[in-house]
């Protein structure tokens, strides 16, 4: 038997989290929503590397500083809506990261890093469409600080928290 996937999240700053969190309340469909709003990094490690996984993560946090996400605006997922996040250092960490788990990775996760926040998905088009209409005058902060690393195990639905892994906070 193989072990659920892992996901890997970047955390942000209580003010974000919490505003995004709201929205995400707001539009997404509530049968729907099993998680808070999140910043995904990677969709689905597999499982049975979790020591490796945490130990990457732990390493790689240990040395990065808090860095800040410029959230220019929003954009179009078809049935959904999301943030736009912005931010050269989190594309360095994260093709960091894909290069170091490169033969794990699911084509999805070989991608390079488009960093959204999921505000609402898998609504019908016409929805979507005046949300991203609404959310265009009134998406909530303009930056988000990033505080590090979270890893989750996948449960078909619902995710378990694992492990956090802070960013060094001397520069912040």
């Amino acid at each position: 038997m193989t072990a659920s996937p892992l996901v890997i999240t970047l955390t942000v700053d209580e003010e974000a989290q919490e505003a995004w969190d709201v929205l995400r309340r707001t539009w997404f469909p509530r049968h729907r929503l099993k998680i808070g709003a999140h910043v995904t990094l990677f969709h689905a490690l597999p499982g049975e590397h979790l020591d490796r996984v945490l130990d990457d993560c732990l390493r790689i946090a240990s040395r990065t500083p808090r860095f800040e996400l410029s959230v220019p605006g929003v954009r179009s997922l078809g049935r959904g809506v999301a943030l736009v996040l912005s931010s050269p250092e989190l594309l360095a960490m994260h093709g960091e990261l894909r290069q170091l788990w490169r033969e794990w990775l699911s084509p999805q996760d070989a991608q390079p890093l488009k960093p959204h926040v999921t505000i609402q998905n898998k609504v019908d088009h016409r929805t979507a469409a005046a949300t991203l209409e609404t959310l265009r005058s009134d998406f909530g902060p303009s930056t988000a600080m990033a505080t590090g690393l979270a890893v989750w195990r996948y449960l078909g639905g619902p995710w378990e928290a694992l492990a956090r892994c802070s960013f060094d906070r001397r520069d912040s």
